[in-house]
């Protein structure tokens, strides 16, 4: 196989590198970055307290789309097509857990029977 030409390296995506060490520390550097950026938004006052989870959601967002473009090479293009749907299968199958997880616990919590209920059964 021949070199790709210039023109092809131009329309590489980030993290495309397949193990090249600038593409890694890339990766390296924007996750240190968003990972700081997480615990001082979790720690100031400066951030108005109720829209401090949603950064922390959207900073964890950034997270993994860090890690799947520059660690797990991922990227919409052809040749990515069944990593990219492995990815969803497995995004929507630990969301189909954490949901069911949730909703069992939820079922659980509204039938179960009153502290106080449950002390005057005892005696």
């Amino acid at each position: 196989m021949s070199e790709p030409t210039t023109t092809a390296k131009a329309h590489r995506t980030p993290g495309k590198g397949h193990g090249s060490v600038a593409g890694y520390l890339a990766g390296l550097g924007f996750a240190v970055v968003l990972t700081l950026t997480s615990f001082w938004a979790a720690g100031t006052d400066t951030i108005w307290e109720p829209a401090v989870p949603i950064l922390l959601a959207a900073l964890a967002i950034g997270q993994m789309g860090v890690h799947v473009v520059f660690f797990f090479h991922i990227s919409s293009g052809p040749g990515d097509a069944n990593n990219f749907l492995a990815l969803l299968f497995g995004v929507f199958v630990v969301g189909l857990v954490v949901f069911g997880s949730m909703l069992i616990m939820a079922n659980l919590d509204a039938n179960m029977v009153p502290m106080d209920k449950l002390m005057r059964m005892q005696r």
